[in-house]
């Protein structure tokens, strides 16, 4: 007599919504020449690479500040003597907070623990570093090395906060370019935790997703140019954890990210009564 043999249930996926808004990803490419990009577009670096151009930006900002004084000091010695004195000690005493500031970043980095609170970190002057060093970067040809190293660390100093939301608080945000294998990927990742994915078509998604939905906190993806445009969007206003991808067939088309990595983070989000374990 034939015994039936039952099915094991299908993974549940997550939805998968697609909203149009008006800055295009991708843009960031633009002057690609569409040869090869190097490493097979994996750009990983250590994250000392970025503290190093980090800290020569912060020797630009301040030398670029005192040429610019030097130069307006005598017009502005003309209109009231003590003026100048009071800029060079005004510039001084910030040049030293900057200084002290970035040390303070660099060993909450490396003691493994978070010396100062979000706002002067992760979610506020480090955003704003980042960005003045991926511009320095350009002129070195190092900008998506540097630029994926500044990631890092931000994710780092992000998860060491240990946030929790729950499942219906967290937001999944992808870009249009993923292989098919890794948007599977993410998908069944997302269906286990029931956390809703959004393909971000446009560049200003993450702001009218946020806007609508109020998440407590979002995962993206992206590459690290767009990464950084993203960060600076949304991090300062809630936390987000950014996952770059590897372009192997160069950028906005075949992408792949590390998926076991981005279940951890989800998993890490969402409470422990709200995780698939727990039920």
């Amino acid at each position: 007599m034939a015994t039936a043999t039952s099915t094991p249930p299908a993974q549940p996926r997550a939805q998968l919504i697609h909203i149009e808004v008006d800055r295009r990803l991708g843009h960031e490419w633009d002057e690609w020449n569409g040869k090869p990009l190097p490493s097979g577009g994996d750009f990983s670096a250590p994250p000392g690479l970025f503290f190093r151009f980090a800290g020569l930006t912060l020797a630009v900002l301040a030398s670029a500040a005192a040429l610019l004084l030097y130069i307006v000091a005598p017009r502005l010695g003309a209109l009231a003597p003590a003026l100048p004195r009071v800029l060079w000690i005004s510039l001084a005493a910030l040049t030293g907070l900057a200084w002290l500031w970035f040390g303070l970043a660099v060993l909450s980095f490396y003691s493994g623990t978070n010396l100062l609170p979000e706002r002067l970190l992760e979610r506020g002057l480090y955003l704003r570093l980042m960005n003045y060093t991926s511009a320095l970067s350009r002129a070195f040809g190092k900008r998506d090395w540097v630029e994926h190293a500044a990631i890092d660390i931000y994710n780092t100093l992000a998860v060491r906060r240990g946030r929790k939301v729950g499942k219906g608080e967290l937001l999944v945000l992808i870009p249009r370019c993923l292989s098919k294998q890794a948007l599977d990927g993410v998908l069944e990742i997302a269906g286990r935790y029931e956390v809703p994915v959004f393909v971000a078509t446009r560049g200003q998604l993450a702001r009218r997703v946020i806007r609508e939905r109020r998440p407590r906190a979002v995962v993206a993806v992206a590459c690290e140019r767009d990464m950084m445009t993203g960060l600076r969007d949304v991090a300062g206003k809630l936390p987000v954890l950014g996952l770059t991808m590897q372009l192997p067939n160069g950028p906005c088309r075949d992408a792949v990210l590390d998926l076991p990595q981005m279940e951890e983070w989800v998993r890490g989000w969402i409470s422990t009564s709200s995780s698939p374990a727990s039920r």
